[in-house]
C-alpha cells in the first residue's frame, strides 16, 4: 500500500521525468469566435417560457466547469477558508469558484496577458496549474472554450457577439451539406431546368442520396460550376432585395426562378451557406419566394410567377423550423402553422442547447427586423405550445 501510494504522489506531483519531460502545454488553436465559450454551463435564453422548456436552455461545456474540475477540487482552490479568509487545505488565499475569484486571473479580451491563461499553457512545470498530471491535462477543447472565453471579453453572460459566431457556424455546418441547403442544389435545379443559359453537361452533377433507415432515394441536381454557380446565386440574392425593396417600381425584378418545384428540380432547398443568405431566408422566407402555384401573372407578357408580392404573407418561419416547443402564426393573416421543428430534426439534426443558442442569436441580432421577432404592433408570432404564452417585445 506504502508503494502504492508514492508512485500515485510522484506521477501526479514530480515535475521532472520521462513523461512530463515529453509534454507540451501550449496551445496553438488560436481565436476562434465560433466556438461558443460561456462562463457559466447553463444559460436560460431572453425569450424563455415563464417555465424554460427544454430549447429554452443553452447547455455547453464552460469556463466554469473547467475551472472547478481542473482546481476546485477540495485540495487545491476550492478547499475550506479559516476565521482569516485564507484557506484551511488547498492552496492558501487563493479561492476559484466564481466567477468574481476568476476574473482576479484575467485580464478581458488578453489571454496571453491573463494568469490563468498562462498557468494552464505554461511548459515550466513549477509554475504549471494545475500540477503537472500527464494523464489529467487540460484538452486543446478546453484551452479553447478559456482563450476565446477571455478572448471575446471574459463576459459573466454571453451576448450577441457570442450567440451569432456559434449559431451561424451551426447553421452552416448542420445545413448547407453537400445535397441540402447549399448553393449547388438550388442553381442546379435552375440549370437543368434550363433557366441559366450557356451551360454544358459538365457544369452540373447529379447527388443522389439513399437514406439509411426507410431506403428512400432522393436525387439533387448541383451545379458544380463554382464561378457561375456563385454568380447566378448572388443575381438571385439581388433580384429578391430589389423587389421587396419597392414591389412597384421594382416590378420587373419579381423573380420567376424558384427554389423549388415546379420551376426547378427535384429536391431544391434554399441556400444557407452564409450570414447573408441566412438573414435573406429570414426577411423573405422561401413559402413566399417559392410556391406550388402560379400567385402572380404579368399582364403584358402572360408570364406566371410563383413569388408573392408581400414577404410578411408567410406559411413558414426560420424558427418555427427549428423549435418545436412553439407555434409560429403568419405576422398578416394570423394563421398559425401547423409542425414546428422540421429543420431540426429532419435536416441539421441539431439538440435543444444547439435550437436554443440559435433562438438567442436571432431574438438579439438587430439586423432581424421586430416583425420576424414579435410580429405587427408586438402582436407575438411564436407561441409556446405548452402554456400558450406569446414571445414578446420586453
Amino acid at each position: 500500500m506504502g508503494v502504492l501510494f508514492l508512485s500515485a504522489s510522484l506521477f501526479q506531483c514530480t515535475k521532472n521525468g520521462d513523461l512530463a519531460d515529453q509534454l507540451d502545454r501550449s496551445y496553438t488553436g488560436g481565436a476562434d469566435s465560433t466556438v461558443f465559450a460561456p462562463f457559466y454551463e447553463k444559460n436560460v435564453i431572453a425569450t424563455a417560457d415563464v417555465t424554460p422548456d427544454v430549447n429554452d436552455v443553452i447547455v455547453f461545456r464552460s469556463v466554469q466547469s473547467i475551472v472547478r474540475e481542473y482546481c476546485g477540487t477540495s485540495n487545491c482552490h476550492g478547499g475550506a477558508l479559516g476565521a482569516d479568509g485564507n484557506m484551511v487545505t488547498g492552496k492558501v488565499g487563493r479561492r476559484m469558484g466564481t466567477y468574481e475569484d476568476v476574473m482576479q486571473l484575467v485580464v478581458p479580451g488578453n489571454p496571453e496577458a491573463s494568469e490563468l491563461w498562462k498557468y494552464v499553457t505554461t511548459n515550466d512545470f513549477d509554475k504549471a496549474m494545475p500540477p503537472v498530471n500527464v494523464s489529467h491535462e487540460l484538452s486543446t477543447r478546453d484551452k479553447s472554450i478559456l482563450y476565446n472565453w477571455i478572448k471575446n471579453g471574459a463576459k459573466e453572460k454571453p451576448n450577441l457577439s457570442d450567440f451569432r459566431p456559434a449559431a451561424i457556424r451551426l447553421l452552416v455546418d448542420g445545413c448547407a451539406s453537400a445535397n441540402c441547403h447549399n448553393t449547388a442544389t438550388a442553381t442546379g435545379g435552375w440549370a437543368r431546368k434550363g433557366l441559366i443559359p450557356g451551360l454544358v453537361t459538365a457544369d452540373t452533377s447529379q447527388f443522389t442520396y439513399q437514406n439509411p433507415t426507410s431506403g428512400s432515394i432522393t436525387v439533387y441536381c448541383q451545379l458544380s460550376n463554382t464561378t457561375l454557380r456563385n454568380q447566378v446565386w448572388t443575381a438571385y440574392k439581388d433580384s429578391v432585395k430589389k423587389f421587396y425593396s419597392d414591389t412597384v417600381a421594382n416590378a420587373s425584378f419579381r423573380p420567376w426562378k424558384t427554389v423549388s418545384t415546379p420551376v426547378s428540380a427535384l429536391s431544391t432547398r434554399g441556400p444557407l451557406n452564409t450570414y447573408d443568405d441566412i438573414l435573406m431566408d429570414i426577411l423573405y422566407p422561401k413559402s413566399v419566394r417559392t410556391n406550388s402555384g402560379v400567385v402572380y401573372t404579368d399582364p403584358a407578357t402572360l408570364k406566371g410567377y410563383y413569388v408573392r408580392g408581400n414577404p410578411l404573407v408567410s406559411t413558414d418561419c426560420f424558427v418555427r423550423r427549428m423549435d418545436s416547443t412553439i407555434i409560429y402564426r403568419n405576422p398578416l393573416t394570423n394563421i398559425e402553422a401547423s409542425v414546428s421543428g422540421n429543420m431540426a430534426y429532419d435536416d441539421g439534426g441539431f439538440k435543444p442547447t444547439e435550437v436554443a443558442l440559435f433562438k438567442a442569436w436571432y431574438f438579439a441580432d438587430p439586423n432581424i427586423p421586430d416583425v420576424w421577432k414579435y410580429g405587427n404592433n408586438n402582436a407575438g408570432i411564436f407561441k409556446y405550445r405548452k402554456t400558450g404564452n406569446y414571445i414578446k417585445k420586453p
